[in-house]
């Protein structure tokens, strides 16, 4: 079966997730993680786009973030892997592909999924068992959003904004927030939909995104077709 092309959405929040070859690690040591966040630092302005969370893991990455165009994320991602690839080959001694084959990615419903996904993202060292608390692992955008940190790589989304009026407020809630540990159904829709490279919100509220997309945003449901019922008049 074909595959479909990417679903992407100019102004709305992309969850991406880019695997290291056979699961291998795509950072060995802290000086790998360090300059992928300067390359991403750096990168993300000049392709138009914008960084709300992330995190390094040791053989995959997560980033949260929304493109000026169609064709921001991939030429980023594009970008991105030239340049940190060239300069992990070259550092490790090592020739060939780092990468998984293709990133994967989701449109993300700002209102109901954005915050919910940023904790998703941030959580998976936890999930993992690197660390007890988020703020404890140094390479996610956790630390920016609770304030102990400025981090060059991320820009705040407005429903992040939107937790408070000063920044203690905002990080304050986020706090709390991150603290609750996300619903099940959630946390399976955010994997579910990254995988497949599904629209992650409200079926109603992705109509016209699929339809300016030019395909499916959501999978068919598999069964037979209700049948209907007396219609009203």
């Amino acid at each position: 079966m074909a595959r479909l092309p990417r679903l992407t959405a100019p102004g709305f929040p992309h969850h991406l997730i880019q695997r290291g070859n056979n699961r291998q690690p795509i950072f060995v040591d802290e000086a790998d993680c360090v300059r992928f966040l300067d390359d991403l630092a750096a990168l993300a302005p000049l392709h138009g786009l914008a960084i709300h969370a992330y995190v390094l893991m040791p053989n995959h990455v997560h980033l949260l973030a929304t493109p000026a165009e169609s064709a921001t994320l991939a030429r980023f991602m594009q970008a991105l892997g030239r340049r940190y690839v060239r300069w992990f080959n070259a550092r490790h001694r090592r020739t060939g592909t780092l990468w998984e084959g293709r990133y994967r990615s989701t449109v993300v419903d700002t209102e109901r999924y954005l915050l919910a996904c940023m904790r998703y993202i941030e959580l998976n060292p936890v999930r993992a068992g690197l660390v007890d608390e988020p703020a404890a692992y140094r390479w996610s955008s956790h630390r920016h959003q609770l304030g102990l940190i400025a981090d060059a790589a991320v820009s705040e989304h407005g429903v992040y904004w939107s937790l408070g009026n000063t920044p203690f407020e905002r990080q304050l809630a986020y706090r709390r927030l991150v603290e609750q540990a996300l619903p099940t159904g959630e946390l399976e829709a955010i994997r579910s939909a990254t995988q497949h490279g599904w629209a992650l919100g409200d079926p109603r509220a992705m109509e016209d995104l699929a339809a300016k997309a030019g395909r499916r945003a959501f999978p068919i449901r598999r069964g037979r077709p209700r049948k209907r019922g007396p219609v009203d008049r």
